[in-house]
């Protein structure tokens, strides 16, 4: 398993960032394709986008 994925994941959880967004950075993070349109919310787009890049610079604006 990738470390890095494993403590940005905990990391998160631990914090209580929005499920949503976690699942998001996960799907975005391991270059899975995005859920279908109307299972899309604002905090999973965000979190893939974060994802994607690989960053956590935004954490703070989804803590639940």
């Amino acid at each position: 398993m990738d470390q890095t994925y494993y403590d940005a994941v905990t990391k998160m959880e631990q914090m209580g960032v929005d499920d949503e967004y976690i699942q998001g950075w996960q799907a975005g993070y391991l270059q899975n394709p995005q859920r279908e349109e109307q299972r899309v919310t604002e905090a999973y787009e965000a979190g893939y986008a974060d994802g994607e890049e690989k960053t956590l610079d935004n954490l703070d604006k989804w803590k639940a």
